[in-house]
């Protein structure tokens, strides 16, 4: 199957060098390339195997880069497999929304579907007046339940918080949205800007319960959230937009009974990191899935893209 999504001028380069896989780059969930959060993103990686795409994601060195594997531009279905520098994620809701922007800008913006180890993602893209293009990903099914308290406090002496850190009104849960998140809801804004852990010690936690971030967020009202993310089982200390555990809360409010009619909710994620970004989710208390929107840019390369060479 015909996995060339680049267009004709690639096309042409390529076949001046067959043995090279372009890398692109794109900042997610932000209009501004200083903002989001960054995903490499492999149009064409037909000629790669699992350990050929670690290594890619890890030369990358972003929280996650995306590959294409497989599928058909005609019928813009695709196979996809997602990386961190140091293993295999199911699903990766940022690096989903570069690699949609990145097909819309070669082949116009529309509909995609996207096969991923989590399952089936539906994703569309518009553009607006100014050109510049959103995504909206639609998640597989999710699920929240409450955290055992065992996995709970595990999370909390790791991260150096005390029980009274956390929001009483917004329980810890582990949710699930493609990939499984715990949910911990901080009592202010203060102690989530305050984010000071022991990166060994969550990691180890986390790859215990099969935890792909921790989610920690702030309620600054039933419509907007804060949000931050540690990611040590990646490698990195934290993402700073994640749309994987947005996806996943979204299940999580549903299940709490904050959602009673569809609506949109807001997440800020990234500002104490330096990196604002702005993730939308749409939450339907009908429907398990939770729709995840946002903008992606090109981050700017010096010279010709990166390319792999030989693999």
């Amino acid at each position: 199957m015909s996995t060339d999504v680049t267009g004709t001028s690639d096309v042409a380069d390529r076949s001046e060098q067959p043995n090279e896989t372009e890398i692109l780059r794109y900042a997610a969930f932000t209009g501004d390339v200083a903002g989001g959060n960054p995903a490499g993103v492999v149009l064409d990686a037909s000629g790669l195997d699992g350990t050929a795409m670690r290594a890619v994601a890890a030369d990358v060195g972003y929280s996650e880069t995306v590959f294409v594997t497989g599928g058909d531009a005609a019928t813009r279905r695709f196979r996809v497999r997602y990386f961190s520098p140091l293993a295999e994620v199911p699903f990766c809701g940022h690096a989903t929304v570069a690699l949609a922007v990145a097909l819309a800008e070669r082949t116009g913006p529309g509909e995609i579907v996207l096969d991923t180890a989590a399952g089936e993602v539906p994703v569309s893209t518009a553009a607006d007046d100014s050109g510049a293009v959103r995504a909206t990903l639609t998640s597989v099914p999710t699920r929240s339940r409450p955290a055992l308290a065992t996995e709970s406090d595990a999370a909390l002496r790791a991260l150096g918080w005390a029980p009274d850190d956390l929001d009483p009104d917004l329980p810890a849960h582990v949710a699930f949205g493609g990939a499984e998140h715990l949910v911990l809801a901080a009592a202010s804004r203060a102690r989530l800007a305050d984010l000071d852990y022991d990166f060994d010690g969550l990691a180890e936690v986390m790859r215990r319960h099969g935890w792909t971030t921790v989610d920690l967020v702030w309620r600054e009202s039933p419509e907007r959230f804060h949000a931050r993310n540690p990611f040590p089982v990646g490698g990195v200390v934290e993402d700073p937009a994640t749309g994987a555990a947005a996806a996943a809360f979204g299940g999580y409010l549903r299940e709490l009974g904050l959602v009673t009619r569809r609506g949109t909710i807001a997440i800020r994620q990234g500002e104490d990191m330096g990196r604002p970004s702005d993730l939308l989710i749409d939450v339907d208390p009908e429907d398990p899935r939770t729709r995840v929107t946002g903008q992606a840019v090109p981050i700017p390369q010096a010279g010709r893209p990166a390319r792999i060479r030989g693999m």
